[in-house]
């Protein structure tokens, strides 16, 4: 069993300026609202790109295997940036990072929205995730500095409004259907959106400075090995996540066969449960611990998802994706919070190091379904991504002080 006890020792070292420590509960809810709409814009920007992918996959004539080659795109552009948005963020700052690299990331899916053709949608797609991973460490370094000055947990609230925009983004997705408008169209739409949040927000953002602190070699190695494992529970819930935001708009087409625009139903019941979960995920943990909670996560991913393979149909498949988007709620938050806070490393540097092992189940994930699909067909594949749901309550209940 893996010792994780210095976890208990985390706290949010980043140096607050001085006019944070006398401010009015009026102004740090002013910051909270701010940083609720940084997640809010990102998440409108990927539930958009989500709610488009059947149709552009139809629209390029793209097979389930060429469609997952494609998606690899996105999660190597994250992958590639995150060699340096820890740095970025630590060297710049969150509050001038965060700004610039969300509006390069609503840009970028401006430019998704002209590909004509599998490397056009490629490129399209690597710029979306080189831009989507530098907005990503530098929103949760400023959500793990706002929790800082709450003095309690919120975390999953965040998380909770980046699920949030994906329902209502999915929402707008079908409006836009609806009206026959094109998808180019609709991108520039979303960022427009994201242009005026970023607009009004950004002045409220949270000024503080990194203190990275020394550390000895044998201390070093010991919070290393932690932060991996974390890593790797990440990585089994953003596979599960991974392949919902890519591949539930394909599985209610293709293999639910539901008709027209309810192609979307899937992925936006997905999206409200996980929304849902996210929002009282805070206090189900205060309540029952994180252990408890992360292991019945786990158990709900795999639930959720052998139901849909068993019982391919319209009903039984949306309440399956629904129990997944309650699953996969609090896991990622979570693990952020704590890796945020570690007692040596920079927020955005121990951040990064979390989440470029969490990440590469958004690199594996979708890749993966679209091959397994093209081999054995796509409720076999989503089969096999179930499994990752049990694997993240066995690593959980072997982690002794997560709790």
């Amino acid at each position: 069993m893996t010792d994780l006890d210095f976890l208990s020792s985390f706290k949010a070292k980043g140096k607050y300026k001085k006019t944070y420590q006398n401010a009015k509960a009026s102004y740090l809810t002013r910051i909270r609202w701010a940083v609720s709409m940084f997640y809010f814009g990102m998440g409108l920007c990927f539930a958009t790109w989500a709610s488009r992918i059947p149709h552009i996959k139809a629209d390029l004539h793209l097979s389930d295997g060429e469609l997952g080659t494609i998606l690899f795109a996105l999660p190597l552009g994250q992958l590639t940036m995150m060699l340096f948005s820890g740095k970025l963020v630590t060297r710049f700052g969150s509050h001038r990072i965060l700004p610039f690299s969300t509006l390069l990331y609503a840009f970028s899916l401006t430019n998704i929205g002209l590909a004509q053709n599998a490397w056009q949608l490629g490129l399209g797609l690597y710029l979306f995730g080189v831009f989507g991973n530098l907005s990503n460490i530098s929103i949760n370094t400023q959500g793990v500095y706002t929790e800082g000055l709450f003095k309690r947990t919120i975390m999953s609230s965040f998380h909770g409004v980046w699920s949030l925009a994906g329902f209502t983004g999915a929402l707008v997705g079908l409006g836009m259907l609806s009206l026959n408008l094109a998808t180019y169209t609709h991108f520039l739409i979303v960022a427009a959106i994201v242009l005026l949040l970023v607009a009004f927000n950004f002045k409220f953002l949270i000024k503080a400075k990194e203190i990275p602190r020394q550390e000895k070699k044998k201390g070093f190695r010991k919070r290393d090995k932690s932060l991996i494992l974390l890593g790797i529970i990440g990585f089994c819930s953003m596979a599960s996540e991974g392949i919902m935001f890519d591949w539930s708009g394909v599985y209610f087409k293709d293999v639910i066969k539901v008709p027209g625009s309810l192609v979307i139903l899937g992925y936006t019941s997905f999206m409200i449960m996980m929304a849902s979960g996210r929002f009282f995920g805070d206090g189900l943990i205060n309540r029952f611990g994180r252990k408890k909670v992360m292991q019945i996560s786990g158990i709900m991913i795999s639930s959720g998802l052998f139901t849909a393979v068993i019982f391919p149909f319209i009903v039984p498949s949306t309440i399956a994706f629904m129990v997944v988007g309650l699953g996969v709620s609090t896991i990622i938050p979570t693990l952020y919070s704590i890796a945020g806070k570690h007692p040596t490393i920079p927020t955005g540097e121990a951040l990064t190091a979390v989440s470029s092992i969490s990440f590469l189940g958004f690199l594996m994930g979708p890749p993966i379904i679209g091959y397994i699909s093209e081999l054995f067909g796509l409720r076999f594949s989503f089969a096999f991504i179930g499994i990752f749901g049990f694997m993240i309550a066995l690593m959980v209940s072997r982690i002794k002080a997560i709790e």
